[in-house]
């Protein structure tokens, strides 16, 4: 057998083992080849937002690709730009970065076109967000306790906006009316950003979200207390809920990306173990706490239980407070 035999059956062993490997496998090892999208389903601006595009940039530097965030704020708390990635090719080229709220309570008060669980491979724990009530200073409210005094001595003339139904800074001031009696008004918005410029007036008085912060640092606006067990850093004579004995007001607000059903884990490894990289920075840990965010550290595998955890929990929340869709 002489050499150019050799090579011809050597070839066609190779094509022969080629044919045995699905096509997306082999392009795996390079993706990302071309420019990535980010759906965030709000409108530019908010929390969502400003998370999101700390990533992309990080992204775009770690990967050598463009990672584009494309807001697709329709309303509907979130659902419809969660429905674009589900329909989408799952090639890990559209990818979904989504507060929890739109995943584990929307779809548990209205109807959705998707299954979170079924429908959306993890990638990454993004960031949880460290946040508390405000309330516009035009009204003289210093503390919660006040505002809990101010709600009972004026019943429907406090008014609170939130990013939609069913997000969590909305089961925040549910969870709140319920614990303490109150009529405060809720008012849907369709994201942070646009609650945000009626906040800054007084349009509204109340929000519970991380775009507030920065503006209550520069005075125009007023915290009453930080949600869950710990002080925020920068804050530290703001109480918690917890040391306010009302830790049964909490409902977390935490970030994640997500990629359509049947992306491979090959692909959504490769950017899981690309983002364990970049949180670990200084630098990106100093970028997400100027918007008022902590990355842990988490699993593909375990992000996916605590989704169904979270389903789980807020479940509790929507019944305890007799939450519908308004």
């Amino acid at each position: 057998m002489n050499g150019r035999q050799m090579l011809a059956i050597a070839f066609t062993i190779a094509v022969a083992v080629m044919g045995l490997v699905p096509a997306a496998a082999l392009a795996q090892g390079a993706w990302p080849e071309r420019p990535v999208k980010i759906v965030v389903p709000f409108a530019a601006g908010g929390a969502t937002d400003q998370t999101a595009r700390v990533w992309a940039e990080k992204l775009t530097q770690g990967l050598g690709q463009q990672f584009v965030v494309e807001n697709r704020g329709g309303g509907a708390s979130g659902s419809i730009g969660i429905e674009s990635v589900v329909k989408s090719a799952a090639d890990g080229y559209t990818i979904l970065y989504t507060p929890n709220a739109s995943i584990a309570v929307v779809p548990q008060l209205r109807k959705v076109n998707f299954d979170p669980v079924q429908d959306l491979a993890p990638i990454a724990r993004t960031g949880d967000a460290i946040v508390g009530f405000t309330i516009h200073p035009s009204l003289g409210i210093k503390t919660f306790q006040e505002m809990v005094d101010y709600a009972k001595e004026n019943p429907g003339k406090l008014t609170y906006g939130s990013s939609g139904v069913g997000m969590a800074n909305h089961l925040r001031i549910e969870a709140v009316k319920n614990k303490f009696g109150v009529d405060i008004l809720h008012i849907p918005y369709r994201g942070g950003a646009d609650t945000l410029n009626d906040h800054l007036p007084g349009t509204i008085h109340m929000m519970n979200e991380p775009v507030t912060l920065p503006h209550v640092k520069a005075g125009k606006l007023i915290l009453l207390n930080v949600n869950g067990p710990v002080r925020h850093p920068e804050f530290p004579n703001v109480p918690s809920t917890t040391e306010l004995g009302i830790p049964d007001v909490e409902v977390p607000i935490w970030f994640s990306l997500w990629a359509p059903a049947g992306t491979s884990k090959e692909i959504r490894q490769k950017l899981h173990s690309k983002m364990e990289e970049i949180a670990a920075t200084d630098d990106m840990k100093a970028r997400m706490i100027a918007v008022n965010v902590i990355v842990p550290k988490q699993s593909m595998d375990d992000m996916r239980q605590y989704l169904i955890d979270d389903i789980a929990r807020n479940k509790e929340v929507i019944a305890k407070n007799n939450i519908k869709v308004e």
